[in-house]
């Protein structure tokens, strides 16, 4: 069952500490897999060539579809 706000208040301050620290480390995590998740999307939609040996062929930005 998640933790609500006003439970985490009632925390003792060394666990309010690590509950604080624990959302912070998530925090940054989130941020890191949303860059990855940006720069992934941009380098498809540059149309690069996929990184395989046997990957496909770059898009031809020129057809306009």
């Amino acid at each position: 069952m998640p933790q609500k706000d006003d439970d985490i208040s009632r925390r003792s301050p060394r666990a309010q500490g690590t509950a604080d620290a624990r959302k912070a480390r998530l925090a940054e995590q989130l941020r890191a897999n949303l860059q990855r998740r940006k720069a992934q999307a941009r380098s498809r939609r540059a149309g690069e060539a996929d990184q395989r040996p046997e990957g496909l062929a770059p898009a031809d930005p020129g057809d306009g579809e």
